[in-house]
């Protein structure tokens, strides 16, 4: 195994050669050299402020420490190295000498997004690590990861395209380009590693954090059929536009989130939802944790390669703005659980339970009547990623109603078809496959191609579904599809307007617009104490107070406690003082329930034939 060395290991093969070691485990510090084989005079080199698939700026220079330069022998001095803003520097050199730069990067962020080191498992994704060369992010990148005597029993994964590498996985991987390279990040430690063929394409699975009992056969064949479904999904009997794929989870105590690229993804989720080994009952959040494999590797094709117009020459220095993330998200949320269906991995009643909790965190949300999901879109840099108290209020999700679009064009096109195989989206997103090539588009593509397959213009509907703040026609949708939509009560936090924490008391996240806890005057982190009441059947030898006050531990026992009482005093402190909010208690409430009512219909819609 080779040991780390001060120099760059042989001469690049590339114009830009990233070589990458541990500096410090417990420091959590990767070394950086960066050898640039012809640099400008005056060579800029910036470090990503963002990273594609999650659209907020996150500022990953604070982590770059130590940046100094040298050519051949010489070190340049400091002054001959100059930082322009808060993440590009300038270098002053010699123009016809290869130019090495020498850098460490802090990490140690758990996530998806950025870079992760420790005694137990290493993480990166290139735009936390890799300075971009200005003028040469066509050429080739090299990129070498060092294996060392402190992780001698790591392993290294990673969907970039290897070139000398050892039987562990490190050594030296190729990228036609900058962004190829930050779009391949790589995960290493003493991980699990699991593959298996999807028709006929090698997929790799690695999960770092699993305990003794997880259960990997389980999760490569439902990954596998995930996967099988999904490639014959857009391309029939043809090969998918990868050679290869790799997933990466990590498993922690708690966590969940995904990020995608074009032949690997990184996720991670609760070690507590994997399947275990022996055990015939599947945990209730490996649903969840299927469909985010499902949500991601959809990704493969529905942004990653189909992709907004806005995106097909990254700006990693800014936002890069567009109002189309209700399709790439939104669409893409509407097929991962859809594709677990269609897999076999759930039943039809699994999928409604799932499609109706997607329709009431919708319906639940006073801000989908303020913004729409296109505006929802652009905003995602200052909103969807800065959430607080008033994002219900204020916002909507490009995910879920994007998937309620999705679902309502769906069901539309279907309705309206006398096919005997009916038109669908399935049809819609593999006309824009075509008709765009797999590359950039724009909202007129979806709508032309909505418009091919429809046999009419659905402008109207984008209008107004997309870029409206109208309610969507779902009941009327799903009724004609065999799904019956009943109406329960709604839980009590719902009716009351508010989003509570119950964790030594009832805790106040979130005051609904227009609802009875707003009208009462509850404001975002209130702790509600109790309640007073009117005593009822006043002793006229007893003088008795005019209120009864109680304790409230949880916020399900207020109907317990308010009786029959329209009004009480609700107690809470803000800010250490302890107020009396008069409350009315709201009029009954419902929320929806889908039920399938014509198992034929239903059926039809969630396995489509063919």
């Amino acid at each position: 195994m080779p040991k780390p060395s001060s120099k760059p290991s042989g001469t690049p093969s590339a114009g830009i050669h990233y070589r990458v070691e541990i500096a410090d485990l417990h420091a959590h510090l990767f070394r950086v050299t960066l050898t640039i084989a012809r640099p400008a005079a005056l060579q800029r080199v910036a470090l990503p402020v963002w990273i594609p698939g999650s659209y907020l700026v996150r500022e990953f220079s604070k982590n770059l420490q130590s940046l100094r330069a040298r050519q051949g022998a010489r070190a340049l001095p400091a002054g001959q190295i100059t930082q322009l803003d808060k993440c590009s520097w300038q270098i002053r050199c010699n123009a016809d000498k290869p130019l090495v730069l020498l850098y460490e990067v802090y990490a140690n962020d758990n996530s998806v997004r950025t870079a992760s080191l420790d005694a137990g498992r290493g993480f990166f994704n290139g735009s936390s690590l890799c300075l971009r060369v200005d003028g040469q992010d066509q050429a080739p990148h090299l990129l070498e990861v060092m294996a060392a005597p402190a992780i001698s029993d790591w392993s290294l994964a990673t969907g970039l395209s290897p070139l000398k590498v050892d039987k562990q996985g490190f050594g030296s991987y190729l990228a036609a380009n900058y962004d190829e390279l930050v779009d391949g990040p790589v995960e290493m430690g003493s991980f699990w590693s699991g593959s298996f063929l999807a028709c006929g394409v090698p997929h790799r699975f690695v999960v770092a954090g699993a305990t003794a009992s997880f259960d990997g056969a389980r999760l490569l064949a439902d990954a596998r059929k995930i996967c099988e479904a999904q490639i014959r999904f857009w391309h029939g009997g043809k090969k998918p536009p990868f050679k290869n794929y790799v997933f990466m989870l990590n498993a922690v105590d708690d966590g969940y989130g995904g990020l995608e690229h074009r032949n690997s993804t990184a996720l991670i989720c609760k070690r507590q939802d994997l399947p275990r080994l022996g055990s015939s009952k599947l945990p209730e959040g490996y649903t969840t944790l299927r469909g985010l494999i499902s949500h991601e590797y959809f990704h493969t094709w529905n942004v990653k390669r189909l992709r907004p117009a806005e995106f097909g020459n990254y700006d990693y220095g800014s936002e890069n703005y567009t109002q189309l993330l209700w399709f790439f998200e939104g669409f893409t949320s509407y097929y991962d659980d859809l594709v677990l269906c269609r897999a076999g991995l759930i039943d039809e009643a699994a999928y409604l339970k799932l499609l109706n909790r997607t329709i009431n965190q919708v319906m639940q949300a006073p801000g989908r009547l303020v913004q729409s999901v296109a505006q929802a879109s652009f905003d995602a840099w200052v909103k969807y990623y800065r959430q607080d108290e008033n994002t219900p209020n204020a916002t909507v999700s490009y995910y879920t109603k994007g998937a309620l679009v999705a679902l309502c064009l769906d069901l539309s096109l279907r309705a309206e078809s006398r096919d005997t195989v009916p038109a669908s989206l399935d049809d819609v997103m593999r006309s824009l496959w075509l008709r765009c090539r797999g590359g950039v588009m724009s909202e007129a593509d979806v709508t032309a191609a909505l418009l091919e397959v429809g046999g009419r213009s659905y402008a109207a509907e984008i209008a107004s579904w997309v870029h409206g703040t109208g309610e969507l026609p779902l009941k009327d949708l799903l009724q004609r599809h065999g799904v019956a939509v009943l109406e329960e009560p709604a839980q009590l936090a719902q009716a009351l307007g508010l989003r509570v924490q119950e964790t030594g008391g009832i805790q106040i996240k979130t005051v609904l617009r227009g609802g009875a806890a707003e009208q009462a005057g509850f404001a975002a982190g209130d702790e509600w104490l109790g309640l007073e009441t009117p005593v009822t059947g006043k002793s006229k030898k007893t003088a008795q107070p005019p209120h009864s006050g109680w304790r409230l531990g949880k916020l399900d026992e207020l109907p317990f406690y308010a009786g029959p009482s329209k009004k009480i005093t609700a107690l809470v402190a803000r800010d250490k003082r302890l107020l009396r909010l008069e409350l009315t208690m709201p009029p009954d409430t419902t929320t929806w329930r889908l039920l399938a009512k014509d198992a034929a219909l239903v059926k039809k819609w969630l396995l489509p034939a063919g």
